[in-house]
């Protein structure tokens, strides 16, 4: 992945650090990072995009030419110059907890801690939102797919549609988490060691004067790997060219028109001509929707690609996560941090999560509670220290792990919540001890601001 600068967050992120370092350079902050609602017709999420985030905490480091940059800026021109020293030196010293990557969760639950002095902990707010927000909200579409496709393989084929290349890469590799097979991005393959998959285009076959010319000479080339797009011209008709094309052809694909209709068509056609062995790929426009529907309708279509859908989440294209501080340290002590604003109040101290399931291993309820109490015999906790004083606590997984322990944590979630349309809530309390620490810091809050009450 390319590397990102310091630089990659919001204005305020550095103000607030300069203020930090000048009037609360001893304190420790606790941050955690959370989504407050699920998009809609969402019944889960799918975490993604930790590797990324831990990698950029642990490597952080201000450029001299981007500290130059930032001296040239009108709003630090009175920032005492001690405070660009403080930026060259600046390393993430402090500790992360995060849940493992392809775990699910829901609303409420921190999915990433960060525990350090408050301006290394602030500045990191804009890239850890950024990366893990998209690289979840991509990872949860692309499960909805799989799961719409009922077993059948889906593909990436969405890198031309994506918010740019970069956005292809991460989404590539989230779809992937998400349960896709393969992907058609070939810098993705080569970065995160993933399956790489690819046909060709209508330019393909357009470039030859008859498309039975076009269909030989890809076999030709690709004699092991042949699947012909059969829908340039006449998709029927391109079913007929593809058979006598050679033994060798692998499968076809239809990229536009009635995709459930065609496909059954094309269907009898290849095993009318004792071709049952050739597959049927479909492309075009695809979502779980589409998906489903075809399934439902008997469409034999062996393999789906899926693109612009899915790399941008196209019907929940947002996912509405917040990084909060929830506590503070110093040398007057621990305090706890609230937040009252009307539908935005946030728990104080820092948390665990702990999921407990019901008897068929399905989801049954997760608590919020405080980080020191105990899961219980009956509950997992979910939030493990990643990250020690600066240093990762152990390497990363690979990928294909990743992709396998995200498999088994979408095996959990209850049919309730896999529905496409009308998905019901997943039931998230907050233990006893978080509620009374709430009320308490509520209370205090109302006396500070008003001491004759």
């Amino acid at each position: 992945m390319p590397h990102h600068g310091a630089l990659l967050t919001d204005l305020y992120e550095l103000t607030m650090a300069a203020g930090y370092q000048r009037f609360k350079p001893e304190t420790q902050g606790t941050f955690e990072l959370f989504v407050r609602a699920l998009p809609k017709q969402r019944g889960y999420l799918v975490l993604a995009g930790i590797e990324q985030a831990l990698d950029y905490i642990t490597s952080f480091r201000f450029k001299p030419e981007e500290l130059d940059y930032l001296r040239q800026q009108p709003i630090f021109s009175r920032v005492e110059p001690e405070f660009f020293d403080y930026l060259a030196e600046m390393r993430f010293t402090g500790d992360v907890w995060a849940m493992q990557e392809g775990t699910i969760f829901f609303p409420g639950e921190p999915v990433l801690q960060v525990q350090a002095p408050l301006a290394e902990a602030q500045i990191l707010e804009t890239y850890l939102l950024s990366m893990i927000t998209f690289q979840s909200m991509v990872a949860t579409k692309a499960s909805r797919v799989v799961m719409a496709a009922r077993k059948r393989p889906v593909v990436d084929f969405g890198s031309r549609r994506a918010h740019g290349p970069e956005a292809a890469l991460l989404a590539a590799r989230a779809s992937y988490i998400g349960g896709v097979q393969a992907t058609s991005n070939v810098l993705a393959g080569k970065t995160f060691e993933m399956p790489i998959t690819g046909t060709c285009a209508h330019s393909w076959v357009q470039s030859f004067d008859t498309e039975e010319e076009a269909f030989r000479a890809f076999n030709d080339v690709f004699p092991d790997h042949s699947i012909l797009l059969i829908d340039t011209y006449d998709t029927l008709e391109g079913a007929r060219l593809a058979i006598r094309t050679g033994k060798n052809v692998k499968g076809v694909r239809i990229d536009s028109g009635d995709l459930s209709r065609l496909a059954k068509k094309v269907r009898q056609i290849l095993d009318s001509e004792g071709r049952p062995d050739i597959q049927i790929v479909a492309s075009s426009d695809l979502d779980e929707y589409k998906i489903d529907d075809m399934v439902r309708e008997g469409a034999p279509i062996d393999m789906f690609g899926v693109g612009t859908e899915m790399v941008t989440s196209a019907d929940a294209p947002s996912l509405g996560a917040v990084y909060k501080l929830v506590q503070t340290e110093s040398a007057e002590g621990v305090r706890l941090k609230i937040k009252l604003s009307r539908n935005k109040v946030t728990y104080p101290g820092r948390k665990q999560v702990v999921r407990r399931y019901g008897t068929s291993g399905t989801l049954y309820q997760d608590v919020i509670g405080c980080a020191e109490e105990a899961p219980g015999r009956d509950g997992r906790a979910l939030l493990e220290k990643v990250v020690e004083n600066g240093e990762l606590t152990r390497p990363h997984p690979e990928l294909s792990a990743v992709r396998s322990y995200a498999d088994k944590e979408i095996a959990t979630v209850p049919d309730r919540l896999r529905k496409l349309r009308g998905s019901q809530e997943y039931q998230v309390v907050y233990s006893a001890l978080l509620e009374q620490r709430l009320r308490e810091e509520r209370r205090r809050s109302h006396h500070e601001r008003d001491p004759q009450d």
